[in-house]
């Protein structure tokens, strides 16, 4: 797997927030027969070393609920000066193809210690500069329109979507940074003159790692687990850490 670390210009960030730090982890699925388990194991131990502001989950934690303890375990683990915040994702709330996913229960996140956004707000002070984190309820999220949310006050604005699309449905500057995954980074790729063939999501636009979209900046994650089936190629399980930079 891949442990990441990218420096990421936003315009217009206030240079008391230049080098704020987050662990933006994804798609754990665990509960499923795989090595999804050890990808987080390993992710985990990484981030208990690194220097964090905050850490971010941005869904498919859990697809049986049988990786329950598994779950309780990282939470417990990963700590940032500012919190831990998760959302759900559509295998969490059981809207999934996947035949080996089931509903799961998530009340492990909050009673672990990290926050579950669900379509709400948390706001704290970083070096008298604002910062706010918004999460996206994946149930029913195209309809909701997570930038009512958003805090113009706000000197920094965080959006935790499951889904990249999200970024089609803002208003340009509504949040200076969306944090998604869902799509593995296509999870089995094949090799092809023009490029990696992606054999799920097919329609996807933001595959993976990060894109300065005309509406906000994104950054997608491959995540840590898989879905279907136990197997990725050309698509490796990362953890990522994103160290804001003002642009």
């Amino acid at each position: 797997m891949e442990l990441n670390e990218i420096d990421v210009p936003l315009a217009g960030l206030a240079p008391e927030l230049d080098g704020f730090r987050i662990l933006h982890l994804s798609d754990f699925h665990l509960g499923t027969l795989s090595l999804n388990g050890r990808a987080l194991e390993r992710a985990v131990s990484w981030a208990e070393q690194a220097d964090l502001d905050l850490v971010a989950m941005t869904g498919d934690l859990l697809s049986r609920q049988r990786g329950e303890a598994r779950l309780r375990n990282a939470l417990r683990r990963l700590r940032a000066r500012h919190g831990a915040y998760a959302i759900l994702g559509n295998h969490d709330i059981d809207v999934t193809r996947d035949p080996f996913s089931r509903p799961t229960d998530a009340s492990a996140v909050e009673e672990e210690g990290a926050v579950l956004l669900e379509d709400e707000t948390v706001s704290f002070e970083v070096r008298g500069r604002r910062v706010q984190v918004v999460g996206c309820d994946p149930r029913d999220w195209k309809r909701r329109q997570p930038e009512r949310l958003a805090d113009p006050a706000a000197d920094l604005r965080i959006l935790l979507s499951h889904f990249p699309d999200v970024v089609q449905r803002l208003e340009p500057g509504t949040f200076h940074l969306v944090l998604s995954g869902h799509l593995h980074g296509g999870q089995i790729c094949l090799p092809t003159p023009r490029g990696k063939l992606r054999l799920e999501h097919l329609r996807a636009r933001y595959w993976e790692g990060l894109h300065r979209t005309p509406v906000t900046t994104l950054h997608v994650s491959r995540g840590l687990g898989t879905s279907f089936v136990p197997v990725r190629f050309l698509a490796r399980p990362e953890a990522t850490k994103l160290i804001l930079r003002s642009a």
